[in-house]
This record gives C-alpha cells, sequence and structure tokens, in this order.
C-alpha cells in the first residue's frame, strides 16, 4: 500500500484470521474480556495493527447479542462456549466492515522519501507553502509557521496529524522551529526538508495507522434496502404522504426525487450537497430511468414502487462500479 493513500477495510482482510482459542487457553473457562483480548489480537495482525474502533466494537457485541458489555466482560465461559464467541464476535466484525467499510491511510514515509528525492517538487512545494503562510507578504514568516506547513501537507502527504504522532512536537523542538526567528523562503525550505527527513525516518521505524472521517458509498446499503420490501413500501408511503406538502407542479417523480436526496444516508446513497458530480450521478440514474412522461405526474402507489426500485437498483449499480469516498463530520 502506498504512503498516504487510501486502504477500505471491508472484512475482507479477515478472511484468514485464525479462529481457534491459544494452547494455553484450551480447556479453561474464559472471561469475556479474555476472549476480546484474543480476538482483539488477531484482528489487528490482519488490519495493519489498528485497533478495534470502540464504536466498531459495540456494534459488534450488539450484532452477537451482547447488551451489557460489563457483565458480558466478567463472565466466565466454558471452553466449547468461549470458542463459539470467539467465531461468532470475529464474523460480527467481519459483517460490521462488510456493512460499514473504515477508511484508513497507513504512513511509513514512502510518500515522503519520493517527495524529498525530488528536488523541483519539494522546491514547487515549499514555494506554495511559503506563500500560503506569508500572509503579510513580507517575504518572511516566523519558524513556527513550520507547524502550520505540516499540517497543510497532511495526511495525503504522507505527514501525520501531531494528535497521532506526538513526536512531531519533539522534532520541531530538535530542530528549533518552535522559535519566533524569522525566515525567508530559502530558510524556511531548508528548515522544512530537514524536519521531513526526520519524520520520514521515524515512520519508516513505526508506521503511524489513521482512520480517515470518510463515508463509502459503494451500493451494498442500497442492495440491502432492495431485499426489504417492507421498507420500500414505507418508503412509497412517506412519499405519497409529503405529495400535500409539495410545491405546485411537483410530480411523484421530482418528490421522490427530494425524498432521496434528503434521506440519502440512512439509505446508503450519496450526499448530493458534496460535490457537483453526485448531483450529476442523480441527474444521470433518473434521466436513465425515468420516461419523460412520467415527470410532473402523480403515480400509483405500485407504479411509485417499481419505478423506485429501479432507480436504487440503478444506483446501486453505478456505486458498484464506481464507489464514492464522502467526509463525513
Amino acid at each position: 500500500m502506498s504512503d498516504g493513500g487510501l486502504q477500505i477495510l471491508d472484512g475482507t482482510h479477515l478472511k484468514a484470521v485464525d479462529l481457534a482459542l491459544p494452547a494455553a487457553d484450551h480447556g479453561a473457562n474464559l472471561t469475556g474480556a479474555r476472549i476480546l483480548d484474543i480476538a482483539h489480537s488477531r484482528l489487528s495482525s490482519s488490519l495493519f495493527g489498528l485497533s478495534i474502533p470502540q464504536t466498531l466494537n459495540v456494534s459488534a457485541l450488539s450484532r452477537i447479542g451482547v447488551t451489557d458489555t460489563d457483565a458480558f466482560r466478567s463472565t466466565e465461559h466454558g471452553a466449547e462456549k468461549a470458542a463459539q464467541i470467539l467465531r461468532d464476535y470475529v464474523t460480527a466484525i467481519t459483517d460490521e466492515l462488510r456493512d460499514n467499510p473504515i477508511v484508513i491511510s497507513v504512513l511509513d514515509g514512502s510518500t515522503l522519501h519520493l517527495l524529498l528525492e525530488d528536488e523541483d517538487d519539494f522546491a514547487m512545494l515549499a514555494e506554495n507553502l511559503f506563500t500560503d503562510l506569508d500572509v503579510e507578504d513580507k517575504g518572511k514568516i516566523r519558524k513556527t509557521e513550520i507547524r502550520n506547513a505540516l499540517e497543510q501537507m497532511g495526511v495525503e502527504m504522507g505527514v501525520p496529524p501531531f494528535s497521532e504522532f506526538p513526536l512531531l512536537n519533539d522534532l520541531l523542538v530538535k530542530h528549533g522551529a518552535d522559535g519566533e526567528e524569522e525566515l525567508g523562503q530559502a530558510q524556511f525550505a531548508q528548515l522544512l526538508q530537514s524536519v521531513l527527513q526526520d519524520v520520514e525516518q521515524e515512520l519508516s521505524k513505526k508506521n503511524i495507522i489513521s482512520i480517515q472521517k470518510i463515508q463509502v458509498v459503494n451500493g451494498f446499503k442500497l442492495r440491502q434496502v432492495l431485499t426489504k420490501e417492507e421498507e420500500l413500501s414505507s418508503i412509497v408511503e412517506k412519499v405519497l404522504q409529503e405529495k400535500p406538502e409539495a410545491k405546485d407542479g411537483l410530480g411523484s417523480v421530482e418528490i421522490l426525487r427530494s425524498f432521496l436526496e434528503k434521506n440519502a444516508k440512512d439509505l446508503g446513497l450519496p450526499l448530493i450537497e458534496v460535490d457537483e458530480a453526485v448531483a450529476l450521478l442523480y441527474d444521470d440514474v433518473f434521466a436513465d430511468v425515468v420516461a419523460k412522461e412520467k415527470e410532473g405526474v402523480e403515480l400509483e402507489k405500485e407504479e411509485l414502487e417499481k419505478l423506485l426500485k429501479e432507480i436504487l437498483d440503478k444506483f446501486a449499480e453505478q456505486l458498484e462500479s464506481n464507489p464514492l469516498y464522502q467526509e463525513f463530520a
């Protein structure tokens, strides 16, 4: 995997996880806490060393019927039961990642190495950063602006967040980048280069895994919705209920689209307000599925439900071929 690139954890990495209890625990009663420790150790080794996020742990436990986590952790289970819980929990984590993939980046210094190796690319980067930070256009900035430069570079350029890589603070102190002395562009570039070289070396020794605030919209959730007749019928009912409140001239198709846009996240659709490309996707899907004569007219429930299925199926088809990645707060 390339440094700073995105990796989707969707459960496929967990196919080879060892589901057997350790030899030292064979035949012994195990607490829920011990079972989770075993599971998390096995899972982490298959997920780039990532610790299982608490939200993922809670969701997985809920899938296997655990509602009181504290009670589960303290309860002892016989060896056979413990082995079954271990298998069920790992399966639940796999299913949860399949339904709600996590996007991570693994920072190992390789992107910084490539950047520093290309003198022209680095010079251009340093010049652009200096220009952005020189807000007063004085031709000089304080040394402390190196911190802001690193934050601007961010994960995409291979620099981990300060919150996840506290050693960055030590490296800034080491290079005197915590002082108030002012630097010209050439001095700034030289100092930035020295700091980044140290960051590269440290990351090559110990990779940093960063969970990204990105939602993967890949059509999987839509496929689940399409298998639930009751949910589809409920959507149609809600669309029909919105008709009296709709503006004059809006037919069923327009009201249906408005409903899907407002409830996109719950249905597994991309959020239309994120960028123009998503709006174009909505336009393309509706243009491809909806006949012109249906626009501006009211449709009966049966016809509207059929149309809804066609639209969601088309969205799922498009998203399966070209998944979207959208940031969330």
